[in-house]
């Protein structure tokens, strides 16, 4: 028996070794695709996983994305929408107060000029993805169009996976952002970021944009990834685990609300009672048991009142 046990377990640890283990799957999508085709060529020659977001305005949108899809690179919408600050927003930019025509045509009009298109992620859109009102609208266009929502997560409580309840839109959230600045030392620390939340989680999305920077640290540290992370598309992530954090928007109210219980008012005594003593207890307390339906029934039972002549 113990020979069989060894033999069992030499077998399952043979099988663990030579089995590759996936700890995390991550994706990567390269946002602002369209104006920079020098750089982003540098892009689409990495890894086929590796994803691209095409600004639907930009000189260069449909080129890019063309030639990002003939290269096995899956193609996103990177459409503008309202930042809380104040900035020049671009033409076609997303704004709460749109009405749904109008919102519906903005990414009807954004689907034909980035072709291959399989979702849709926002820039900027602090604005835009925290109005669930807002959101609401979009997931109702991206429905008609059979696209993913990838939330770039610009504000902590953006309200796109409440806003797609009730419809077809899968929603999957940003973890990591590679670039916020553009030095090479940070975009290696949030590169590493991401790897250890997919191993962690499971999964995690990192977005990164095609600046000189972000492109030599991803040509040095994608052949290094870690065995036990893959690479994926982020089309691949939409049925794995996702969490919503956004909270409703309920206005506090102006004052306390008020207590519709105020207690009960208690007669105050004229006297000073009587203390009660225990033989005075125990009196009342035999009376009253004396007098119950109970002790009554047996006691006419007893005497023989419940015999039938």
């Amino acid at each position: 028996m113990l020979q069989f046990r060894r033999f069992v377990f030499s077998i399952v640890s043979a099988l663990a070794l030579a089995s590759p283990v996936y700890a995390g799957k991550l994706a990567i999508v390269i946002d602002d695709f369209g104006y920079r085709p020098h750089t982003e060529n540098q892009v689409l020659a990495m890894p086929q996983a590796i994803s691209v977001a095409v600004l639907p305005n930009a000189p260069h949108a449909h080129e890019m994305a063309t030639k990002a899809h003939n290269s096995g690179h899956q193609v996103l919408i990177h459409l503008p929408m309202a930042p809380l600050s104040k900035q020049p927003l671009e033409k076609d930019t997303l704004r709460p107060d749109m009405s749904s025509d109008e919102i519906e045509r903005i990414i009807r009009d954004a689907y034909n000029k980035v072709p291959f298109a399989v979702g849709l992620n926002n820039h900027m859109g602090s604005a835009m993805t925290s109005s669930l009102f807002g959101m609401q609208k979009v997931m109702q266009a991206l429905e008609r169009y059979n696209l993913f929502f990838l939330d770039s997560v610009t504000i902590g409580n953006s309200q796109a996976m409440r806003a797609a309840q009730g419809t077809g839109v899968k929603v999957i959230k940003r973890k990591v952002f590679l670039d916020d600045t553009q030095n090479e030392a940070d975009i290696r620390v949030q590169f590493n970021r991401a790897v250890q939340l997919a191993r962690r989680n499971g999964s995690a999305i990192a977005i990164g944009h095609p600046h000189p920077s972000t492109v030599r640290v991803l040509q040095q540290m994608l052949p290094t990834l870690p065995s036990d992370i893959t690479l994926v598309r982020p089309g691949d992530l939409l049925n794995e685990p996702q969490v919503d954090t956004s909270r409703p928007h309920t206005p506090p109210p102006a004052t306390a609300p008020r207590n519709p219980f105020r207690g009960v008012n208690m007669c105050q005594p004229k006297q000073t009672p009587e203390p009660v003593y225990a033989t005075r207890f125990f009196t009342v307390i035999g009376e009253s048991m004396s007098q119950s339906t109970l002790v009554q029934y047996f006691k006419h039972q007893w005497q023989g009142w419940g015999n039938k002549a």
